[in-house]
């Protein structure tokens, strides 16, 4: 009780909730209601739903057209950045259909930056980033996708996915394995966080969840998004 016993007839109230409440009410520990885990299970749905479907569209845009979109993104990406001449950006090797960068990754390096591309250590953790230069060493990762077999971790000032999805608010649906959220999360400073897809991929919201991280920006082939109201 606080303030002591008390002898006037008034309850005092507790200091510390009932030893049972736990049992009465999930939020006392921390956990969702019956109904957020409901919720979070649909929007987990829906997620599965939507990357197979945006995926698909993503696939079947003309190669030709791919090539021409990205060039507007790299356009974008060069007017974004500025000069970067001593900054390490992280970026990513195209898979299904995404923006392939890699020709932008060998202009990084010519004009004095450094290119880093993301590794999957174990499920669960954060990503590592290894540095990469044209000619290195690869050796296959996640889904297969090439990685530097032994370059040196480091720590990028820039961080560039590519999105599935994406929102007006730069949150970024990406594939499932949370492995990017969790990255930002663990990283002090966190590097800015460039999104970058097709305006295909544009959704009115992706629902956000306590552990989705918002994108400094989402880059397509129409220019620059930043984030707006929710």
């Amino acid at each position: 009780m606080t303030g002591g016993d008390k002898d006037d007839g008034e309850v005092g109230s507790f200091a510390s909730p009932p030893c049972f409440m736990h049992e009465l009410d999930p939020a006392y520990l921390g956990l969702p209601s019956e109904p957020d885990r409901q919720q979070r299970t649909d929007v987990m749905r829906w997620r599965k739903a939507e990357r197979q479907r945006l995926i698909g569209e993503r696939v079947a845009i003309p190669a030709e057209d791919r090539k021409r979109h990205t060039a507007r993104i790299t356009d974008a990406l060069d007017e974004m950045i500025g000069d970067v001449a001593g900054l390490t950006v992280s970026t990513y090797w195209p898979f299904r259909g995404e923006p392939d960068l890699r020709p932008w990754m060998k202009a990084i390096i010519a004009r004095g930056g450094r290119c880093a591309l993301p590794v999957v250590v174990e499920r669960g953790a954060p990503l590592v980033f290894r540095a990469w230069t044209p000619g290195a060493r690869l050796e296959h990762g996640i889904w297969n996708i090439p990685i530097p077999a032994d370059g040196q971790e480091i720590v990028p000032d820039i961080t560039i996915a590519p999105v599935v999805g994406f929102d007006h608010s730069c949150y970024r649906l990406g594939y499932g394995g949370g492995f990017f959220d969790r990255t930002l999360a663990a990283l002090d400073p966190r590097p800015r966080a460039i999104g970058i897809g097709y305006v295909t991929a544009a959704l009115a919201t992706i629902y956000p969840q306590p552990h989705d991280i918002p994108m400094t920006a989402i880059v397509t082939q129409d220019g620059i998004l930043t984030p707006g109201p929710a």
